[in-house]
């Protein structure tokens, strides 16, 4: 499970970084492609929590992203 944080970078656009980590998994122009981009991370990444910061570095958003199902129902 990890967490990944949606939050501006200083010289424009949007970053989607890794709990903990110093450098960005992608950047972006606009915080909803940035989103967009954070959920299948978060998914492959066994599940986790998305969150979402505004201009001023405050949580905006949480989103708990759970695992996806390895034995779907047949149907």
């Amino acid at each position: 499970m990890a967490n990944y944080w949606v939050v501006q970078h200083p010289a424009g656009g949007w970053d989607v970084k890794r709990e903990g980590a110093q450098r960005a998994s992608s950047h972006h122009l606009t915080q909803r492609e940035a989103i967009a981009a954070a959920h299948p991370l978060i998914v492959n990444s066994g599940g986790g929590e998305l969150v979402v910061q505004d201009r001023h570095g405050q949580i905006r958003q949480k989103d708990t992203i759970g695992r996806p199902d390895p034995y779907p129902p047949a149907g």
